[in-house]
């Protein structure tokens, strides 16, 4: 997937090193985040190699690439992305990150970027996240949840307590339902604060703070804060460790409605997760009132979508054209699915039935659903 704008700013590169001019990194730098919110990419990597560095962007989940450029000029280049995300040019040999915002000179719009930057064999290393703020646009119905899951979870923001837990592997589109969730609970009669790693979009009207182990600002020591700060609802990036476990759950106990994220492989292991990290089966059962397991996959684009037969079956393909840059799809949609810890559950997690009898039943219709979601867009 090569773009000929990209293409001829580094054959300038490579001409203007030959005749030993003076290159514009800047203009370079510009180009590839320009050319990255052209294509809907999510992240861009710069890779340094033997020999060369290559440009990949992730679009719709895949790393595609884009184009190589001079070793001679990373160094360079990784100053560039040092300065805009105010980091020390002078290191090397340590990870740094941060974050900047580009605003494009044609019509003054902007965009975030988070920035990891690490020291590799070859050189530095560099991924720019892309944090478009699209968030605001999102609905649950946008997000693809059926009217009954909208309903559940919708019931669940109006309790005044409780655990509301998003689950899933990285990049399956966790954050982007906590912060619709966020928003459709803040109003001017309601205190909410998240704490975050990395705080990645910023919300009128709510407190947001920046993890930060270095001064000793952890998710858990962050949440005993907050505690003290008179909210109704709290939002924690993620539950990592059994420390910050303990705190999410009694916090859910005390009067408050606490949003967060696992790294779990579907709804359903959500509860024997929080088991697992020493959290006692009556607070489980009755602390979390639901949790969405979701995933985003590639949608076929509709403009080259043709049908095809695979055995006794008709499916459908994307044979690539102008709009999905030849790669047969474009954009992503997000498949889900709902569990609502009812009295079954509750009744199972107390008798220490995971995923057995009750348990397992109760969670076929959300199979379901993630089957039909499928067959729709596939």
């Amino acid at each position: 997937m090569n773009d000929l704008t990209i293409k001829q700013e580094f054959d300038n590169v490579k001409k203007e090193l030959g005749h030993g001019v003076n290159i514009s990194i800047i203009n370079l730098v510009d180009q590839l985040i320009e050319k990255a919110h052209e294509l809907r990419a999510s992240d861009i990597h710069i890779d340094p190699l033997e020999g060369r560095v290559r440009i990949r962007f992730r679009i719709d989940g895949v790393l595609h690439d884009i184009y190589s450029f001079p070793k001679e000029i990373n160094h360079e280049v990784i100053s560039r992305i040092k300065i805009l995300t105010k980091l020390r040019t002078d290191e090397h040999q340590a990870t740094q990150d941060g974050r900047f915002r580009y605003i494009f000179s044609s019509d003054k719009k902007f965009i975030d970027f988070r920035v990891s930057i690490i020291p590799t064999y070859h050189g530095e290393n560099a991924v720019l996240r892309l944090l478009t703020d699209k968030n605001g646009e999102h609905s649950l119905e946008t997000l693809g949840f059926s009217e009954s899951d909208r309903k559940k979870i919708e019931n669940a923001i109006k309790k005044t307590n409780g655990m509301i837990l998003s689950t899933g592997p990285t990049g399956s589109g966790k954050t982007t339902t906590m912060y619709t969730l966020i928003k459709m609970l803040n109003s001017p009669g309601v205190s909410i604060i998240t704490i975050e790693d990395p705080i990645e979009y910023a919300v009128n009207e709510i407190k947001q703070i920046q993890v930060n182990p270095r001064l000793g600002l952890t998710f858990a020591n962050g949440l005993r804060s907050i505690l003290r700060q008179d909210p109704n609802i709290i939002m924690v990036g993620e539950i990592r460790d059994t420390e910050t476990a303990h705190i999410a759950v009694n916090t859910a106990l005390t009067g408050h409605i606490l949003l967060s994220t696992l790294h779990t492989s579907d709804a359903a292991t959500t509860l024997p997760r929080l088991l697992d990290m020493g959290i006692p089966e009556y607070l489980v059962a009755s602390t979390v009132s639901i949790a969405i397991g979701q995933r985003l996959v590639r949608k076929i684009c509709k403009d080259c979508k043709e049908k095809i037969k695979v055995k006794n079956n008709f499916t459908y393909k994307g044979k690539g054209c102008e709009a999905c840059h030849g790669s047969g799809y474009f954009g992503r949609i997000c498949i889900n699915e709902v569990l609502v810890a009812d009295n079954k559950i509750r009744e199972a997690i107390e008798g220490k039935i995971m995923v057995e009898g009750d348990l397992k039943r109760d969670i076929l219709s959300n199979i379901k659903r993630l089957k039909e979601v499928w067959s729709h867009y596939y």
